[in-house]
C-alpha cells in the first residue's frame, strides 16, 4: 500500500475485532493510530499489543455517540499526534431480535453506535479536513444495509443510514479533495458473530437458511476480520485516489451483489 507512512488515522470500534484489525493493518503500514473505543479496558488491550510490535498507536476511552465527547476527541488527537489524515468508523455490536420483541433501547442505542457516532465523528473530523484540502473517510458498515435480514432490522436501518450519509458526505466534500466510502462486511468470523450461533454455527451461515430467507456463502468461509481490514487499506490508500462514494462488499458473495 501506499500514503501511510507517518500520517494520522483515527478509528472507532477499536474495542471491537474488526476495528482491531484495521488498527493493526494501518500500524503495520507505517500509520500513527488514535484507537478509539468506549471499553478502556479493551483498547489498551488492542495498543498495547501493538505497542509491543513497535507502532505509534494512541488508546482513547471514548464513546462516540456523545456529539461534545467527539469534538474534544478530535481536538486531543490533533494536539497528541497531529492533523488527521484518515478515520475510519467502526459500527457497533447489532442486538438481534424481532421487531415485535424489541425495546426502545434496542433500537435507540443501535442506531447511537451506527449512526449518531459515525455523523459526530465524521463531522468533526471533516471541518478539519476541508482546511486542509485532503483526506479519507470510511465507514465499516454492513451488507445488511442493502438486503433484509430477519431478527436484525435495527441493525440493517441503522447500516443503511450510516452509508447514505457517507455518501452524501463524500458528494459535499469531494471539492475539498477528500474521499468517501463504505465498506461492508457480511458473516466475520469475531465474537459478536460467534455469540449469534446456535445448532450448527458457522456451517449453518456459510450453508444458508431457507426458513430464514438467507442465502449462503457462495465463497464458502466466513470472512476474517482481517479481510475487512484490507478493504479498508485498499479505499484509503492512493491506489484508490479515484474512488469515492462507493460501498465495497466483503461478504464472500452473500448478497449476491445487491
Amino acid at each position: 500500500m501506499s500514503g501511510f507512512a507517518g500520517a494520522v488515522a483515527l478509528v472507532t470500534g477499536a474495542d471491537q475485532a474488526i476495528g482491531a484489525a484495521v488498527v493493526a493493518a494501518l500500524a503495520g503500514e507505517n500509520a500513527q493510530v488514535a484507537a478509539v473505543g468506549a471499553d478502556p479496558v479493551l483498547v489498551e488491550a488492542v495498543v498495547a499489543e501493538q505497542v509491543a510490535r513497535r507502532a505509534r498507536v494512541r488508546p482513547y476511552a471514548v464513546d462516540v455517540s456523545y456529539s461534545a465527547a467527539v469534538d474534544r476527541l478530535v481536538e486531543r488527537v490533533r494536539t497528541d499526534l497531529g492533523p488527521i489524515d484518515l478515520l475510519v468508523t467502526v459500527a457497533g455490536v447489532p442486538r438481534p431480535g424481532p421487531v415485535l420483541a424489541s425495546t426502545d433501547d434496542d433500537w435507540l442505542s443501535t442506531f447511537a453506535a451506527q449512526v449518531d457516532g459515525v455523523f459526530f465523528t465524521s463531522r468533526a473530523v471533516a471541518r478539519q479536513m476541508v482546511a486542509r484540502g485532503s483526506g479519507a473517510i470510511i465507514t465499516v458498515g454492513s451488507d445488511a444495509a442493502g438486503v433484509p435480514r430477519a431478527g436484525f432490522a435495527a441493525h440493517a436501518a441503522a447500516a443503511a443510514a450510516a452509508t447514505m450519509f457517507t455518501r452524501c458526505l463524500g458528494l459535499e466534500l469531494a471539492e475539498h479533495g477528500i474521499r468517501c466510502n463504505i465498506v461492508s462486511p457480511g458473516a466475520t468470523d469475531t465474537p459478536a458473530q460467534r455469540a449469534l450461533w446456535t445448532g450448527a454455527g458457522a456451517r449453518q451461515v456459510i450453508e444458508g437458511s431457507p426458513g430464514s430467507y438467507r442465502v449462503g456463502i457462495p465463497l464458502g468461509r466466513l470472512a476474517a476480520a482481517a479481510d475487512v481490514a484490507d478493504a479498508v487499506l485498499f479505499l484509503a490508500s492512493d491506489r484508490a485516489r479515484h474512488i469515492t462514494l462507493q460501498n465495497l462488499y466483503v461478504d464472500g458473495g452473500a448478497t449476491l451483489a445487491s
